[in-house]
């Protein structure tokens, strides 16, 4: 990936992710139905999201799970 940091430059950064609930349904069933992708620079720790596609399978395997 070519990254670079638009606040500081610079050119090290982590990737992560994190799952959200959506609408009411989902947030009662406690689902997390919703996806990102984040790219964290290592530097000043600016961080970016960016919607990511979750499936019926990994969305079922969340109500399971919890």
């Amino acid at each position: 990936m070519n990254y670079k940091c638009p606040k500081c430059d610079n050119r090290t950064y982590e990737l992560g992710e994190i799952r959200t609930t959506g609408g009411l349904l989902t947030k009662i069933f406690d689902i997390q139905n919703k996806k990102f992708s984040s790219v964290t620079c290592k530097r000043c720790s600016y961080t970016e999201f960016y919607k990511a596609k979750t499936g019926a399978l990994s969305n079922i395997f969340d109500l399971f799970t919890h």
